[in-house]
Order: structure tokens, then sequence, then C-alpha cells
């Protein structure tokens, strides 16, 4: 039998789902489940291998038909994708996971951020399919980016590459959680655009404030929504203006549960601040797209990786 078929992993902090796919991206057989809390890596690295072979048994396989096994995972992979150097809100810190799976499983496998790899997988399957140059921007409890040029994804000299939230966009502003202030997680995610709600109604309610509620809002048209949502597209649209002038990308691709919920109010708004940069007007328009694929963006980007050669 040809070894035409591939697994992809999407690891969060979560939840963990593996996808069968051959090698046109066509999803075979998927399967997900909560992420264990509070245990060691190996017992996160027996939850995947588990995963891995039970959508290759689902499709009547067996591990020798697999070609490769790709893996996406939270915060920063080393260049080489072998093992996580730092990650949030799961214990793979320091842990050499593709090394261990490879141990496991006897199967090639290869490890990228799993921002990077959603898209990745839009590159490939979805709304930014062949595009060489692009910036995804995936904003959600913080924001996650990832940044392709020629063909390449920009990983950096410590994998650490493309780490998009943390561009500063507001000196002096409100604290982020990688302790500068005003980088753009802290002003367009959706925890900003929580917090910032909280405060004008003067709430200390915790409780998370869903896209769909959002989404909700800007339907009813509710002012203070409306107006905070505003505020966090425009420092949006300012880091995209920026970055284009990094880049220059054929494209801006916007992803993730915020997009997805409220995207026609939030591409208008980006591609407004991208179209009135005075420094492009010569040289042409560069989209904005909203991602396609959902959740299973980084699964068919973890199977795009590992058939690369």
């Amino acid at each position: 039998m040809a070894r035409n078929f591939y697994v992809g992993v999407d690891v969060g902090g979560t939840k963990i789902a593996a996808a069968l796919a051959d090698q046109k991206g066509r999803i075979l057989a998927r399967e997900k489940t909560p992420t264990p809390r509070g245990v060691k890596p190996k017992q996160i690295l027996k939850v995947i291998a588990g995963l891995i072979k039970s959508v290759v048994a689902q499709h009547g396989l067996r591990l020798k038909d697999i070609n490769g096994v790709g893996v996406g995972a939270p915060g920063i992979i080393d260049p080489k994708g072998r093992r996580v150097v730092s990650a949030p809100n799961i214990s793979l810190s320091g842990y050499a996971l593709a090394n261990k799976l490879f141990s496991v499983l006897g199967v090639k496998v290869r490890l990228g951020n799993d921002v990077n790899l959603g898209v990745l997988g839009e590159r490939w399957l979805g709304a930014a399919k062949g595009a060489g140059n692009l910036v995804g921007i995936f904003p959600g409890t913080g924001v996650g980016g990832g940044v392709i040029v020629g063909g390449r994804m920009l990983v950096g000299a410590h994998g650490a590459a493309a780490e998009l939230g943390h561009l500063i966009v507001q000196p002096g502003g409100p604290l982020c959680g990688c302790g500068n202030r005003g980088c753009l997680e802290a002003l367009s995610s959706r925890s900003a655009i929580e917090r910032e709600i909280r405060r004008a109604q003067g709430s200390r309610d915790k409780a998370p404030i869903k896209s769909k509620v959002l989404a909700k809002g800007l339907k009813s048209k509710d002012a203070l929504i409306t107006g905070v949502m505003r505020r966090a597209c425009e420092h949006l649209g300012a880091a995209c203006v920026s970055l284009r002038h990094v880049f220059d990308p054929e494209l801006f691709l916007l992803g993730g549960g915020l997009v997805e919920a409220c995207g026609d109010f939030i591409v208008p708004i980006v591609q407004r601040s991208l179209d009135r940069d005075p420094f492009f007007k010569k040289v042409g328009r560069c989209r904005v797209v909203a991602s396609k694929l959902g959740d299973d963006a980084t699964m068919l980007g973890a199977v795009a990786l590992v058939r690369r050669p």
C-alpha cells in the first residue's frame, strides 16, 4: 500500500485533536479529547499517541501505513521542530515532543507552533491558498501570528519569530501578559476587549465574554460593545499597516474564534486602515481575508508541514 496518509495533531490548552488525511488534505478520520490538566509531559504524550493510533485504526490502517505525523503546539518551538521551548497553559515546556513521539510511533514526526501551522493550513487549502507572502494574525484569548515569506514559514533564530501579539502598538498602554505595555495582545485580543467592557461597566465579573456574545452585541448595535470592538480593530489595523511596511505581503489573513464570530465587522476596519496608508498608494492593494478552515486549520497545517521534503 502506498504511504500517502498523514496525521495532523492540534495540541491546545483545552483540547487535543487529531485527523487522518490523504496527500490532498482530505480528512478521512478525526478525534479529539480534553487536554489533561496538572499532569507530566509523558502523560500528554500518551494521550497524543493514543489519538494518532485511533484515527489511523478508524480508517483500517496501521502506523506503518502512515507517511508522517505533524503536530502543532502552543508556545515557542525550537527552529528544528523537535522541542517545545516554552508553552503557556500546558505542561510541555522543555519537552522534546517530536523525538518522544517518534520513539513511541516509529514514524516521521514534525513539530511546529500551532498558529504558524494554522496559517500554513490556510495557505494550503483555505482563504490564503497559494499565497507566497502573507501575514496571519489570530486574535483570541491572546493574539497569535504567523508569517510566510517566499513560500517559507518564518521561524527565527530561536523559534520565536512572528509573535505578532507582542508588537508594541501603544507605548505605555495596558500591561500585557508578557510584561510589556501596549502590545497588540493587550489591545486587540478578546481578553482585552472583555477587560475594556468590564471597566466601562464598572464590573468585577471575571467570567469570559465569549466571541458569540460580542457578535450578538454588534448585530444589535450595542453602543458599548461596538465602541470597544471598533477601537480594538483600529489598533489591529495600525499593527497591520506597520507589518505591511516590514513584510510587503500579498494579503493579511485574520483567524481565530473572535474573527470567526465577528469577521464581518473586523475585516473591513482593518482593510480601511491598510487602504489609507499613503506609502503603498502606488503599489497596489493588500487584501484582508478571514480564515476558512476553522478548527481544522492547524491540523491541516501540520499535515502540510510533514508533507514537505
